[in-house]
């Protein structure tokens, strides 16, 4: 994984999908990120880059998930809270600076896309025996949620399973019109 200038990692830049929306086989590679105190994670290849938060130019007369845009590196990028439009009132213990910005792969729409999460923690790889697809929605309701990755820690020498929530990101910005 190359770095920017900022030593934030940039991660390959890809738009294919691999497997399906539902319930995979083999391995899944995800970024992690943190909103508030919960871990979340998208599949790799919906991920262009990482970059540092900067200042975010608000706009009028948008959704309240709208954060605004930013110029990165020559192109508008719109940015969308992550945490507004999953209704996450949990506010975060660092500060919005401290925050990064998770540039969707071109894919995703016709103008470029980022989501301001509060860190982004690493990039892995499960098995698929480690996601349960079945606890991953509480009512029948159509949900962005594909599975919860369970992945065994060691806390002050006890095992516990570490969860952490993976959404599909294609499908929950799906309502997002951005573009023509």
């Amino acid at each position: 994984m190359a770095t920017t200038g900022t030593d934030q990692p940039t991660l390959p830049e890809t738009g294919e999908m691999q497997g399906q929306r539902t319930k995979r086989q083999g391995s899944i590679q995800v970024v992690e990120f943190l909103l508030g105190s919960e871990h979340f994670a998208i599949d790799l290849f919906d991920v262009k880059e990482v970059v540092e938060y900067t200042t975010i130019t608000k706009l009028p007369n948008v959704p309240s998930y709208y954060r605004g845009i930013i110029d990165l590196r020559g192109e508008i990028t719109t940015i969308i809270d992550l945490k507004e439009k999953l209704n996450i009132k949990e506010n975060s213990r660092a500060e919005v600076d401290s925050s990064r910005i998770i540039v969707l792969d071109d894919s995703m729409a016709s103008s470029k896309i980022g989501i301001l999460v509060d860190d982004v923690s690493s990039v892995s790889m499960f098995e698929a025996n480690q996601v349960d697809y079945t606890s991953a929605s509480v009512s029948k309701e159509d949900t962005a949620i594909i599975g919860i990755i369970k992945r065994k820690t060691r806390v002050k020498e006890k095992e516990i399973n570490e969860l952490i929530i993976w959404i599909d990101i294609r499908k929950l910005l799906s309502d997002v019109k951005i573009g023509s």
